[in-house]
């Protein structure tokens, strides 16, 4: 590239510096970055510091940024930070440190990205958040504090306060000068908040903004006109709007008919607007293909490696869950016994109702996606899942895993324990109700284990059935629930019967490739280049 674009990346979540990821936003803002150089372009990143990242080994301080927010003049500090990876050392990673950023989670002595707020006040902490670090940003380019830009590429609905910003205030005319990008992540959340009337609201963040006599519609939700919804935002104000896979792009145009389909969540009348303008662009997000992968282990030394984790997650807690609890003694009992299981299915996944909805409700006959699983592998399976999420989901799976001894929930999260799954697991299950794009279907195919999808979003655009693995569909959603169990038992049928075509289906898995660089090329054509 002759002239290398400067672009700036705002984002939730960073898998390019130490904890700083809960889901899909931190694993495509740690890899495109890398893909993007390989094509001459120099990003930089930005996320809050949440009240501790700021304080990780290696970060310095760039300088004081001033800005004005909820009606009085604030202050913040810009780090940089170390990346956690040699990939990521090719991009500039920064955090921003606020004490409206910081929230510690005492009950699970951690500090949080994101905040669970009363069901009566939804993204109250969150979106207040998001808004003061937006306007902290926006206070940094104007202080050329990232250097030269030319692209503002904003990660969902976290980030599009900026395009308000650049918009309705005359304070951040530099913004003007940049092209924007808007990309959606997760349509399902929004960040919806009152125009006025609470501390966490439009009104309240931005107070000076002359809007004129009323609150332009197009920062208004198209459902609740009272209200903000920062999606909406990103959607109908960036030069261009970007979804995660071919297939998601044509989804969100369509309305939502939940349970059985989601499209777009109440936004598609915008979605669809964007799309008749040519604004709307679905690429398939990449992985990352290792010259060396994790070595394939056997089930005993596997179930050694998940125990050695679940003891040292234990330790973390002042309170031992009885999910953890349970979790190690049923590793105990299989690596005390001499019978080892003789499949494993595998599931790394947060435990959400989009990841987990199939797995909880019931199909035609009233059994639940989860009991069908269990009976399909029968007692020589196991099926392992490993995440945490909701409470009610998270207390569903404890309650299984109490009553059948081949399920085993580890509820919560490591690199370690995910690699070893993902290399040494005989069919990974991702019946997702919804997927914009996914990664861990393309983490498991790397390793050479076939997946069984449900075949929406990027899990149709990555998962060819029979050929590198297998898929599902359903006009309800408990024919949606027949449909999985159905295809699980078809696959271990082949397996069983077939075992030359079931290693044709593995290696056809090893050797698909969803290549960043190829993400890459497009987001320079059709996300960068001024039209």
């Amino acid at each position: 590239m002759n002239n290398p674009l400067n672009i700036l990346m705002v984002a939730a979540e960073n898998d390019g510096i130490t904890r700083c990821k809960v889901g899909g936003i931190g694993d495509v803002i740690r890899d495109i970055p890398s893909a993007l150089a390989d094509q001459g372009c120099q990003t930089s990143i930005v996320t809050p510091s949440y009240g501790f990242l700021h304080e990780l080994g290696g970060s310095t301080r760039v300088a004081s940024i001033r800005f004005v927010f909820a009606g009085h003049q604030d202050e913040a500090v810009l780090y940089r930070v170390r990346p956690r990876t040699a990939m990521a050392e090719r991009s500039a990673h920064y955090v921003i440190d606020h004490p409206a950023f910081l929230h510690y989670n005492a009950e699970k002595e951690q500090y949080d990205i994101y905040s669970n707020d009363p069901l009566g006040r939804p993204f109250a902490t969150d979106a207040t958040k998001f808004a003061c670090f937006c306007a902290a940003v926006s206070a940094a380019v104007q202080e050329n504090l990232f250097g030269p830009l030319d692209v503002l590429h904003l990660h969902d609905w976290h980030a599009a306060f900026l395009l308000l910003l650049r918009k309705y205030d005359p304070a951040c005319a530099a913004l003007k000068k940049l092209r924007t990008v808007y990309t959606i992540h997760n349509l399902a959340l929004q960040g919806i908040r009152p125009l006025s009337g609470d501390r966490s609201s439009l009104e309240s963040w931005y107070p000076d903004i002359q809007f004129g006599d009323e609150i332009p519609g197009e920062l208004r939700d198209p459902r609740w006109i009272d209200c903000i919804n920062p999606m909406a935002v990103g959607i109908r104000l960036a030069d261009t709007v970007h979804t995660v896979s071919p297939t998601y792009a044509l989804e969100i145009l369509e309305p939502s008919r939940p349970p059985q389909f989601f499209g777009g969540e109440g936004l598609d009348g915008d979605l669809q607007r964007a799309m008749a303008e040519g604004r709307l662009h679905g690429i398939l997000n990449g992985c990352e293909y290792p010259s060396v992968n994790p070595a394939k282990c056997d089930i005993g030394k596997l179930i050694g490696i998940l125990k050695a984790e679940a003891a040292h997650w234990a330790s973390r807690r002042s309170d031992l869950s009885f999910a953890d609890f349970l979790a190690f003694q049923r590793l105990e009992k299989l690596e005390a016994s001499r019978s080892k299981p003789s499949f494993i299915a595998t599931s790394i996944s947060r435990v959400v109702d989009q990841k987990m909805l199939l797995i909880k409700a019931p199909g035609t006959d009233g059994v639940s996606g989860l009991e069908k699983i269990l009976k399909a592998i029968g007692p020589k399976g196991l099926y392992i899942l490993i995440g945490t999420g909701d409470r009610d989901t998270e207390a569903f799976l404890t309650e299984a895993a109490a009553t059948h001894s081949n399920f085993l929930f580890l509820n919560s999260y490591a690199n370690k324990a995910a690699e070893n799954l993902y290399a040494s697991g005989d069919l990974f299950l991702m019946p997702s109700s919804f997927e914009p794009c996914g990664i861990s279907q393309m983490l498991a195919m790397r390793e050479g284990q076939p997946c069984l999808v449900h075949l929406t979003g990027g899990l149709r655009d990555t998962i060819r059935p029979g050929i590198n693995g297998f898929g599902f569909e359903g006009s309800t959603l408990h024919k949606q629930v027949d449909n999985m169990a159905a295809a699980l038992k078809d696959a271990l049928h082949l397996r069983t019967s077939e075992p030359e075509k079931w290693q044709a289906v593995c290696t056809a898995a090893a050797e698909a490739r969803f290549s960043w660089s190829a993400s890459a090329k497009q987001y320079i054509e059709k996300l960068y280049a001024k039209n």
